[in-house]
């Protein structure tokens, strides 16, 4: 099973980087500006960029963060993408809990989901899930492509998913509702893909899932201008 602790500590760097380069950025800025421009960018450095707000609480008008509300993050994979793949559910869905309980959201710890996923194999509904670890939420993960390289190519990576991205409430009594639905396409890096002389396969995979991770959890949690910066590359 995967440890959390450990996966929310690699998970930091990746978290943090975009968020340094703004630093370093808007410092530059203020050596260069003129006055009333340097009072605003002084404000910026010291108090952050304006945050994002989260789709998913522009279309519902609730919030997953800072909230006592559980959080179970569930994952199901084309048959396909799990061939070439056999534990990209288990991973994906670590990395997006990851990152959302590093914001601040209330998550319900993969292993226990795993656990339970492990003894139910015929699971059909995220409603089964959420009820069975007593959640309040249910973010549904269906990824039905995902691939590591450059179309074509065996020497140039750039990571490419599909992914349908659910959210569910789970009452107390009645049905559960779904809330929120987006499909999201990603492509990382960005710019231009990376030639596979630059590291390993499996790091590349990392990298990928935490950036993947990091798009999905932005439907959830704030982002900051400038936190995709470091995705071109």
């Amino acid at each position: 099973m995967t440890d959390q602790p450990t996966l929310a500590r690699r998970l930091r760097p990746f978290v943090s980087t975009a968020r340094w380069v703004r630093v370093v950025a808007l410092c530059s800025l203020l050596l260069a500006a003129p006055g009333c421009a340097q009072v605003v960018l002084l404000g910026l450095l010291i108090g952050g960029p304006p945050h994002i707000q989260p789709e998913f609480e522009t279309e519902t008008g609730e919030s997953l963060v800072g909230t006592d509300a559980k959080v179970a993050v569930v994952c199901y994979v084309d048959p396909d993408v799990r061939l070439k793949y056999s534990k990209i559910d288990v991973e994906l869905s670590a990395y997006v809990a990851g990152l959302m309980k590093i914001n601040k959201i209330n998550i319900i710890e993969p292993d226990y989901v795993r656990a339970w996923i492990d003894t139910h194999p015929d699971w059909e509904t995220a409603e089964e899930v959420g009820r069975a670890m007593e959640a309040d939420y249910v973010i549904e993960l269906e990824l039905v492509d995902f691939g590591l390289y450059e179309p074509h190519s065996a020497t140039l990576f750039r990571g490419n998913a599909t992914c349908y991205v659910k959210a569910y409430q789970i009452p107390e009594t009645g049905s559960a509702q779904q809330l929120y639905s987006r499909d999201v396409d990603f492509m990382f890096p960005t710019k231009i893909p990376r030639p596979t002389t630059d590291q390993t396969e499996l790091s590349f995979k990392r990298e990928y899932l935490s950036r993947l991770g990091e798009e999905i959890g932005f439907l959830f949690y704030p982002s900051y201008t400038g936190d995709k910066i470091a995705w071109a590359n």
